[in-house]
């Protein structure tokens, strides 16, 4: 039996092909960039984004989207360093931030299930909820000054970030959720098409909750990564991060009409925007809003390559003779 190419896969491939050319030309341009702290920087200083963006795959690959992922990332960590300023142990006080990040999550999912809104004005409304909440909580940066936070430190500095394992770890859960799961399965059919999962008799209304929770949870999670990072909480921490975050999961290669993509991609994707802030950092003569420029263009072009991925597919150009072989 003959098999093509198939257009889940195009995007994925040319994310990967991309990360190589930028990572090996930066290599051969720079002294020092090929090197193990370099590498680890570049899962270090974008980890929060990466969990940030594992929340918004999902997200995505339902066909929604969410807008409250930054401004909920600001209110976390400024929650955290008020309650630990008011001598609770991190701990507690991480677990209640997550609790807040996924009942959050849960609740916008519920309006948009239950209320038939769209997502983006809920996610929108979020979006403004959680940034005033956390200029509420603080308007200064408030320091974190705890011994569990510098055993978290000094661990980093000795063996390996924890910021990068949190990522890590996470990206791990992901993917193992997304493919091997109920409700990733759930994910993908929803985002393919919501009409074929009801008549599926798949838990439509209860994955569509499940997947806000979700996000929810990851950008509480990259709030408490950011804590981890600063050593500080700032409610203008993860302004525009959801912008960024849905860039790394568009140029990772998940559609953002739904259904198709990968965890990994997503990825590839954060360490993609990592290079080309990397790279500019190592330039030494360039403005950080390159880093913009360079991002907005890759953003239109794999945006470009959706549309004829969809459009090839309309036309029969593009696929799989088995239909199997479509599914992640």
């Amino acid at each position: 039996m003959k098999f093509r190419l198939s257009r889940t896969r195009v995007p994925l491939l040319a994310t990967s092909a991309v990360f190589a050319l930028f990572y090996t030309g930066a290599c051969m341009r720079y002294d020092g960039f090929f090197s193990w702290t370099v590498f680890v920087n570049l899962l270090h200083d974008n980890a929060f984004l990466g969990l940030a963006a594992i929340g918004m795959t999902f997200v995505i690959l339902a066909g929604g989207i969410d807008l409250s992922v930054g401004a909920l990332v600001g209110f976390t960590s400024t929650f955290i360093a008020r309650l630990i300023a008011h001598q609770l142990h991190p701990l507690p006080a991480i677990l209640i931030a997550l609790v807040i990040g996924t009942g959050f999550g849960a609740g916008m999912g519920a309006l948009i299930r239950f209320a038939a809104l769209p997502p983006f004005l809920v996610t929108l409304a979020g979006m403004f909820f959680m940034r005033g909440l956390g200029f509420a909580v603080s308007l200064e940066t408030i320091p974190i000054k705890h011994p569990f936070y510098e055993a978290i430190s000094e661990f980093s500095l000795r063996v390996f970030p924890v910021t990068a394992l949190l990522f890590l770890v996470a990206l791990i859960a992901a993917v193992y959720v997304a493919h091997y799961t109920p409700f990733g399965r759930a994910v993908y059919a929803i985002g393919g098409n919501e009409q074929s999962a009801l008549l599926m008799a798949l838990p439509v209304g209860r994955a569509k909750v499940r997947v806000y929770a979700l996000s929810g949870f990851c950008s509480a999670l990259a709030g408490v990564t950011y804590t981890f990072y600063t050593s500080s909480g700032n409610a203008t921490a993860g302004t525009m991060l959801e912008l960024d975050a849905i860039a790394a999961v568009v140029i990772g290669g998940t559609l953002l009409s739904g259904g198709v993509g990968y965890v990994f991609g997503t990825l590839i994707g954060v360490l993609i925007l990592g290079v080309i802030q990397t790279i500019i950092t190592f330039e030494g003569t360039l403005s950080s809003w390159w880093t913009k420029i360079a991002i907005g263009l890759l953003l239109l072009g794999f945006i470009l390559l959706q549309r004829f991925l969809q459009s090839s597919a309309g036309r029969g150009g593009l696929g799989v003779a088995n239909p199997a072989m479509a599914r992640p």
